[in-house]
């Protein structure tokens, strides 16, 4: 038996009975988009904003004192600046170190857990071959982990930033921190699950040509409990200008003990090999360069003042006549 089939509708828009629209007015506006913000639940942001701009303010400090203290220990030009801060979770954080590296796990009272101060093996060789009286330029960075020579030299350097460090905590908590162990290895050591969010602050170290990271890593399960202070600290707007002057008069001192090379060169001639190899004691040699004219004066190999040889108290001596402007 066939079924019969149903009668199919045809609907057809329903014509308006008024007149027809004007054509110079406007239609029906189209919806208003909503904004969409992307939102990750695997990397939640659990420090605000304003608690990470309190963290920048308080690190910036931190990293200019810590290059005026390395300065003065090697004798030597060094810059540290503060490259940024970030929240990511410690998988992200460990898989982005070099390995080798010098990685610190630091033992920061009375925080509970660990604090990380990771230093690039890029910047350390240089700094410890200035501190075995190398010269500015290194040969190129070994990729090798420390040895345990090498482990006592950078003792020195990591205590420095630990000072500085403790410093720049003093006014938020009392922190008593101390390096706990040392690896070359950073995904060999678990401080806390890898999904969790941590605080990262980046500096950038740079003597002479040779540069690399150093980072301080905290977890937010030790900023926890002085997370309110962080926003109560950047609320003190008064002392931030009495503070910046006090940090200058600091850097100030620091710096005037730090000993540079300063070098005045008398001449410059051109002799050929056999005249070189024939020289003897008492012989002379002739310059083109007159006795009247002034002496350049370098300082750290940067020519920054001209001067006139001459004498002072039967010590021969050099009058600084004019500085060189670049």
């Amino acid at each position: 038996t066939s079924v019969p089939a149903e009668p199919v509708t045809e609907l057809r828009p329903k014509k308006s009975a008024g007149p027809p629209a004007d054509s110079g007015r406007l239609g029906p506006q189209a919806p208003v988009r909503e904004r969409v913000i992307a939102c990750d639940f695997k990397r939640p942001d659990r420090v605000s904003k304003q608690q990470m701009q309190a963290l920048q303010s308080l690190h910036e400090g931190c990293g200019r004192n810590f290059g005026v203290s390395l300065s003065t220990l090697l004798r030597s030009m060094i810059e540290v600046k503060l490259t940024g801060v970030s929240q990511l979770t410690y998988s992200e954080f460990v898989f982005s170190l070099e390995n080798p590296s010098c990685f610190n796990l630091l033992h920061a009272e009375p925080l509970d857990g660990h604090l990380i101060l990771d230093i690039n093996l890029s910047i350390l060789y240089p700094i410890i071959d200035r501190l075995l009286g190398g010269g500015k330029e290194s040969g190129p960075p070994s990729r090798r982990p420390l040895t345990g020579i090498e482990l006592r030299l950078v003792r020195r350097i990591t205590d420095l930033f630990l000072k500085e460090l403790h410093d720049a905590w003093a006014e938020i908590i009392d922190l008593k921190l101390s390096v706990e162990r040392v690896e070359s290895n950073p995904q060999l050591v678990q401080v806390v699950p890898p999904n969790e969010v941590v605080v990262l602050i980046s500096f950038e170290i740079m003597l002479g040509r040779a540069r690399g990271m150093m980072n301080v890593c905290i977890p937010f399960n030790s900023l926890e409990r002085v997370i309110g202070k962080l926003t109560s600290h950047t609320e003190v707007g008064s002392t931030s200008k009495a503070f910046s002057e006090e940090s200058q008069q600091r850097v100030r001192n620091q710096l005037g003990r730090v000993a540079v090379d300063v070098v005045v060169e008398l001449a410059q001639a051109k002799i050929s090999t056999s005249d070189l190899i024939d020289l003897r004691v008492g012989d002379l040699i002739a310059t083109d360069q007159d006795s009247s004219h002034l002496l350049p004066v370098t300082v750290e190999g940067i020519h920054k003042f001209n001067a006139r040889p001459g004498s002072y108290k039967g010590h021969k001596a050099f009058e600084i006549t004019s500085s060189v402007e670049k």
